[in-house]
């Protein structure tokens, strides 16, 4: 495994732009947040960016940015050098790459598409494959960072294909990413390593939640429980990003229930094919799959402590009520 990290985490628009990728264009499939900020890394790098997204909210968004929108992915992929993907999973990948008004047959023969949805290795194996049947390039790319990250440049990217397609889709690595990890030379493995990080994100998230309900229960205070967790050993990640929307009562959309109520079944699948257990984020699925069944599956992936709260009838932040 080889690790390419840029040498600053911090890259403003003059760091980023230069000769190397002023005359490169990229398209952006899927405008939502964290293609509308990989995009936005891209035009700081000096890519001349076209995007396309189904809702016009998000291409006048980034075109308020400084790029340009087309009215169709095909449109969009025309002419571009790199081709980045950022829908919600295989079957939309698929339907981008392969549908009635798929790109895999305008992009350019010598274009690259990066494929950063997250989907079973198997899936993105046949992807891969297919788009190399045509002579073009595919890799493998997945993303992790959250939509902040995504705007400055700073993403973590998963990534496996081949030489040439590492190569190709180089300038626009190194615009998007502070980290990118190069895990095989085929499609499907930088997958499966996204996989893995879903796992631990979606269990973490869920005993996040648990543990602040459970607080709540105890009487405590808690806006002390995030401090002391925060600066204790019991910390992780995604109790440090998401309990702050608990704090607030707040619960619109960074990261929604319904992703991994697909990436957790994910999990579940490529578990029961490898003959596999995985108990804990079975049990952490099935907390999401409740959290979207009670009306919640659009709303902030941190609504499973509100799920906890109706099963117990703890009262958690709300300000609302509170104003009220």
């Amino acid at each position: 495994m080889v690790l390419a990290e840029q040498a600053a985490p911090a890259k403003d628009a003059q760091s980023r732009s230069g000769s190397s990728t002023a005359q490169l264009a990229a398209a952006v499939i899927g405008l939502g947040a964290m293609g509308l900020g990989m995009a936005t890394s891209l035009l700081a790098a000096g890519f001349h960016v076209t995007g396309f997204d189904i809702s016009e909210a998000a291409g006048a968004a980034l075109v308020a940015k400084g790029g340009a929108v087309a009215t169709s992915a095909a449109a969009a992929a025309a002419g571009a050098d790199v081709v980045v993907s950022v829908v919600v999973n295989g079957d939309q990948t698929e339907a981008v790459l392969f549908g009635p008004d798929g790109i895999v047959d305008v992009m350019s023969p010598t274009a690259v598409f990066l494929s950063c949805a997250t989907m079973s290795p198997d899936q993105a194996r046949k992807l891969g494959g297919r788009v190399e049947a045509t002579g073009r390039l595919y890799l493998d790319a997945p993303i992790s960072g959250g939509a902040a990250r995504a705007a400055t440049g700073e993403l973590t990217i998963l990534a496996s294909g081949s030489a040439a397609a590492f190569s190709a889709a180089a300038p626009a690595l190194k615009a998007m990413a502070a980290k990118v990890y190069e895990l095989g030379d085929g499609a499907g493995t930088g997958a499966a390593f996204k996989m893995i990080n879903q796992l631990l994100a979606g269990v973490h998230i869920a005993v996040a939640c648990e543990a602040m309900t459970f607080a709540a229960r105890q009487g405590l205070d808690l806006a002390q429980v995030y401090e002391v967790i925060t600066a204790s050993a019991g910390n992780s990640w995604m109790f440090e990003n998401r309990m702050p929307h608990v704090l607030a009562g707040d619960y619109r959309p960074a990261s929604a229930v319904e992703i991994f109520v697909k990436d957790l079944g994910i999990v579940q699948d490529m578990a029961r094919t490898a003959r596999y257990p995985v108990p804990l984020a079975a049990a952490a699925l099935q907390l999401y799959l409740g959290a979207a069944g009670a009306g919640m599956g659009r709303d902030d992936d941190s609504s499973l402590a509100r799920l906890y709260s109706s099963m117990s009838g703890v009262t958690l932040p709300d300000p609302a009520r509170d104003v009220g």
